[in-house]
């Protein structure tokens, strides 16, 4: 414990100029009279250490001291990668090993380069999940995230649907989608690549047994093709619609992008009033008759006749209204 604070205090120094004893303290997670002791014990071992009385005074190295502990190891330089989400690596269980990777990085930087970590914190910060949402992190995630790092097989515990299924899984990579963490993960022994969340999970078990990976798998394609297959398949009916140039625009926005992209670059020509008739992708009448309430009356629903009496429907008590509050 000690002698990894000792190391800590030495790359502190090495990133700047001079540090005041209260500054190393808060660093630390100690006292003042620690960091004093601490410094003592640097000194006593031959590294260059020294104290600058009076208000101004502080700790600093001297005679251009370098120490050769700034090699990262291979967990640090992984998790450096991801130090643009603290909260991802906190979930993960790699905030030390992050922290410790911009420590090392900081201490090797040219004086005129140290200023870059606090740089690129002011100008960029994450926020993964959706808005008013309050995402939970999956209390076995650590776990998974360590299999991950390691290449070592897990038995894992799931639940699909009503059941509970057991599978022993080659974790490949994780995934965080709006807040919500997925392993992208092939069955063992030579099965197929699939996608579990892991919030469920009900138990899972790091194996002895490493795995040797597939070279030419693509994490962010994988997944990116899971995702699209994933939306497509949650559209199993269809709407067919007239939109206004206006409603043309919106409609993007009110269904699925790609759907909507989609349905309007295969629309015939404009009608007098410049209208169009799309057959839009969705994912039933009650999904749909929410999302196309948003177009308002740059929206005309031709079919399924269903859905086009629930706008009828819509329209009549509009105007029941509003005629109300025109007829005073």
């Amino acid at each position: 414990m000690r002698a990894a604070r000792l190391i800590k205090m030495v790359l502190l120094l090495q990133s700047r100029p001079s540090m005041t004893a209260a500054e190393l303290a808060r660093e630390l997670e100690v006292s003042e009279r620690t960091v004093t002791r601490d410094a003592q014990a640097l000194s006593e071992a031959g590294v260059p250490v020294y104290a600058d009385r009076g208000r101004a005074g502080g700790y600093r190295l001297i005679g251009g001291y370098r120490t050769r502990l700034t090699g990262l190891a291979r967990t640090e330089a992984e998790a450096l990668f991801l130090s643009g989400v603290p909260g991802a690596l906190r979930e993960m269980g790699l905030q030390d090993a992050a922290g410790a990777a911009r420590l090392k990085v900081s201490a090797a930087l040219l004086p005129s380069l140290r200023d870059a970590p606090d740089s690129a914190a002011r100008r960029f910060h994450l926020d993964a999940p959706a808005w008013f949402r309050e995402p939970e992190t999956p209390g076995l995630l650590p776990v998974v995230a360590e299999a991950v790092w390691a290449d070592r097989r897990i038995g894992a515990v799931y639940r699909r649907g009503e059941q509970s299924v057991e599978r022993d899984l080659e974790p490949y990579g994780l995934v965080l989608k709006a807040g919500v963490w997925y392993l992208c993960a092939r069955v063992a022994d030579g099965g197929a690549f699939r996608t579990y969340r892991i919030d469920r999970f009900h138990a899972v078990d790091a194996l002895e047994e490493r795995f040797e990976r597939v070279t030419d798998f693509d994490l962010a394609a994988f997944w990116a093709g899971q995702a699209e297959r994933f939306a497509r398949s949650l559209l199993r009916a269809e709407a067919v619609v007239r939109l206004s140039p206006r409603g043309a625009r919106r409609l993007p926005y009110a269904v699925d992008p790609l759907a909507a992209r989609e349905a309007l670059a295969s629309a015939g020509e404009p009608d007098g009033e410049g209208w169009v008739t799309v057959t839009v992708p969705v994912e039933s009448e009650d999904v749909a008759h929410g999302q196309l309430t948003a177009l308002g009356p740059e929206v005309e629903v031709l079919a399924p006749a269903g859905l086009r009496e629930r706008f009828a429907a819509d329209a009549a008590r509009l105007a029941a209204h509003y005629g109300r509050v025109d007829g005073g």
